[in-house]
């Protein structure tokens, strides 16, 4: 969870650094690519205080009315995240670039030196300012900001694929309960994409005097914001609903109990998760005729340690013995 924190943290304070300084931007030219890049980034900044409310809400020690703990608060937070921020930045990205694509057969929008209107007020460029390098200059630092709270990103995911011997990264999106780095590094990398897509579109205004390649960008960037929320929505809803481990992790744990001498047979196995890298494993397990109960209560003892060796995420494990007319 500290790894996770330090992630979030460190975007937070880019996050909303940037989107101050895009807001600013786009006041300077009323670029639609850049008004879309600031709705992403206010978007992002909420995303960490959601997710830092996550992590300090799933801390809390079990209770009465929460005995296996809170652990899946992180996993509402990161559904909101993904739901309503993502959600809601795309599609306000998208249908402010459709209205200015569509305003004027396309040649509607701001112009740098040119008054910008927004919400209740306007605001005129001062003259001495070449709005567009302003543009620039913001997006280049943008782009070095996110890079940085990428590179910490997947640095901790790297890490748990390294512990959960993971193929790559399309592995740990569809196994990672750890739902809080998931959504830093998915937004960190949509982030960077958002600001290659603006800087095209602002260059290629720039080169041809045509507004619609900036629109044309608005509009982009809204859909691939409105894509991966989609995507980070589905990852979250299958923990929220109590997913089980992958199937193959489930097999190992399986071999780990009839492995033991004393086993006869699984009749029933499940795991669920309910936390990141928190798992509960319950088991009706058959033991061969003739053990006493001080016997089979050392056998359950020793199955559950060797279960907790074997995977590091299983925090509690409940078998429950059978006996069976095997001899």
């Amino acid at each position: 969870m500290a790894g996770s924190k330090s992630v979030v943290l460190a975007a937070l304070v880019a996050n909303g650094a940037i989107a101050i300084l895009k807001f600013f931007g786009f006041l300077l030219t009323g670029s639609a690519a850049m008004l879309s890049e600031t709705y992403h980034s206010i978007s992002d900044t909420g995303n960490q205080v959601f997710l830092l409310i996550g992590i300090r809400y799933s801390g809390r020690d079990p209770d009465r009315t929460h005995p296996f703990g809170y652990g899946k608060a992180q996993f509402f937070y990161s559904f909101l995240v993904s739901v309503f921020l993502f959600g809601i930045a795309g599609w306000e990205s998208l249908k402010h670039g459709y209205s200015e694509l569509t305003a004027s057969g396309g040649h509607g929008g701001g112009h740098a030196g040119e008054a910008v209107e927004f919400l209740f007020f306007s605001f005129q460029p001062p003259a001495w300012l070449d709005p567009l390098m302003v543009n620039y200059t913001v997006l280049l630092g943008a782009f070095a900001f996110e890079t940085y709270a990428l590179v910490k990103a997947r640095a901790e995911m790297q890490r748990q694929m390294k512990r959960n011997n993971w193929s790559g990264y399309k592995e740990a999106f569809r196994k990672t309960s750890d739902v809080t780095t998931l959504t830093a590094l998915t937004e960190d990398t949509i982030a960077l994409a958002g600001i290659v897509i603006a800087l095209v579109g602002l260059f290629l205004e720039q080169q041809t005097g045509n507004p619609v390649f900036d629109q044309i960008s608005a509009v982009l960037i809204g859909i691939m914001l409105m894509g991966f929320a989609l995507a980070l929505a589905w990852e979250n809803k299958r923990l929220l609903l109590g997913e089980s481990l992958p199937k193959d992790e489930n097999q190992r744990l399986r071999e780990v109990i009839l492995h033991d001498e004393h086993v006869a047979k699984i009749i029933d196995f499940r795991t669920i998760y309910f936390g990141p890298n928190e798992v509960i494993l319950s088991a009706d397990v058959a033991f061969i005729k003739g053990l006493n109960t001080s016997e089979i209560d050392e056998a359950i003892t020793a199955i559950e340690d060797e279960l907790q060796a074997t995977n590091g995420d299983i925090r509690k494990v409940y078998i429950e013995p059978e006996i069976t007319a095997q001899s």
